[in-house]
């Protein structure tokens, strides 16, 4: 198929002048890690269902998910709190609200410390906030209760992502690589926070779809700090930023579907979604490879960093792009160990291409330098970035 155009884009590990990075990562859970085998039984007694048909089915989702432990906010003391939670029809997008509200900022907090710790400078060095949550809505944003949470300057800048999906967490990086590379010295905060108790409900014959979420979707948080020109002395960049693209589907706007309603999130997963995603992904791949100025692709020799939708998604883009087994391992193991967890997957997924990068080059074998960044979300939307592994 070709081979990467090296001198088009440059073969060293360095950052290019002006081209944003990514200087660190974490992440943060919940403290309720739940096990995919244990989780049909709990879900069904703690919300008082005894439907055997609904627990059969969700049974075989559990296991096609390939999902095996997932971290969640919901808790025996938060349904003793709000036993309205799990039943049926009840208005509570006031309660899940409060929860979600305290949640995801606390998770966004200790994610985003866990970063900075990681980056090694200090907190007052952070220009920029990006804040990237579908699991809040209030007035102010999560993007101050974060900057409030962390202690950051009144002058830090903040920008807001509400409702942005699965796609968020690459959209949030393609926004904070842009101002990045606009406002040179800056340094980005991105961070991501996500719990389902927003569209949390008890099973119902009328809402088969809701059982997917409850087998796949799982909480937690992610934090990056993106800057252009590392500092050389203090700062050890991961990956470069170097081309960025979004693009939308037409008429596809009901094919990933939430509603915020009184009994809170009302979610639908088309069942055409992964075969979208299989008939549009290699267009978008070419457009964005193009975009970056490689003169040939060879998706083999790349790295994929793919947000872990679900195992029909990352195997129908497998398919279609004819990837050998290993190009979506970090995805696939994302998937395993977090379930889908919305907007923070993507720092899970770069995670572990590092970690997996590292045995790479321990074994004294060939790792790929340039990679691809995909995530799918509401729209039907693609966000793509093609990045450079900087980490040696």
């Amino acid at each position: 198929m070709g081979s990467i155009d090296a001198a088009v884009l440059g073969s060293e590990k360095k950052s290019n002048p002006g081209k944003a990075t990514i200087l660190a990562l974490g992440k943060a859970f919940p403290h309720q890690l739940v096990m995919q085998e244990y989780l049909v039984d709990g879900y069904f007694k703690t919300t008082k269902c005894d439907d055997p048909e609904l627990k059969q089915k969700l049974t075989r989702l559990c296991k096609t998910t390939t999902v095996k432990t997932r971290y969640v906010v919901m808790s025996e003391e938060i349904l003793k709190k709000y036993p309205e939670l799990a039943i049926e029809g009840g208005s509570t997008v006031t309660q899940r609200l409060d929860i979600c509200n305290d949640a995801v900022t606390e998770m966004a907090v200790e994610a985003s410390r866990a970063c900075i710790k990681n980056w090694g400078r200090s907190i007052s060095d952070i220009t920029h906030v990006v804040y990237v949550s579908s699991s809040e809505a209030r007035l102010p944003g999560g993007d101050l209760y974060l900057a409030k949470g962390l202690g950051l300057s009144p002058d830090t800048h903040r920008v807001l992502l509400y409702f942005v999906g699965c796609s968020g967490g690459v959209a949030g990086l393609r926004v904070a690589k842009d101002i990045a590379e606009n406002n040179p010295g800056s340094r980005v905060l991105l961070a991501t926070s996500e719990t389902t108790i927003i569209g949390f409900k008890p099973p119902s014959v009328d809402r088969p779809y809701d059982l997917v979420g409850v087998a796949l979707f799982g909480d937690g948080a992610g934090a990056m700090i993106i800057g252009s020109d590392p500092d050389p002395i203090c700062e050890k960049p991961l990956f470069e930023l170097h081309s960025a693209i979004q693009n939308f589907l037409p008429e596809t706007e009901k094919t990933i579907d939430g509603r915020l309603t009184e009994q809170g999130i009302n979610f639908k997963l088309s069942r055409e979604l992964p075969q979208i995603i299989e008939d549009n992904v290699e267009n978008f791949c070419k457009k964005l490879i193009g975009k970056a100025g490689l003169a040939h692709k060879n998706y083999n020799q790349m790295f994929w960093a793919v947000h872990p939708g679900g195992p029909a998604i990352l195997n129908r883009i497998e398919k279609r792009l004819n990837l050998s087994p290993e190009k979506l391992s970090p995805s696939r193991r994302a998937l395993m160990d977090y379930g889908n967890a919305s907007s923070n997957s993507i720092v899970y997924v770069l995670e572990y291409m590092l970690e997996e990068s590292k045995k790479v080059r321990n074994m004294n074998e060939e790792e790929n330098e340039w990679g691809l960044i995909l995530a799918f979300g509401p729209g039907v939307t693609f966000e793509g970035i093609i990045a450079r592994n900087l980490d040696v």
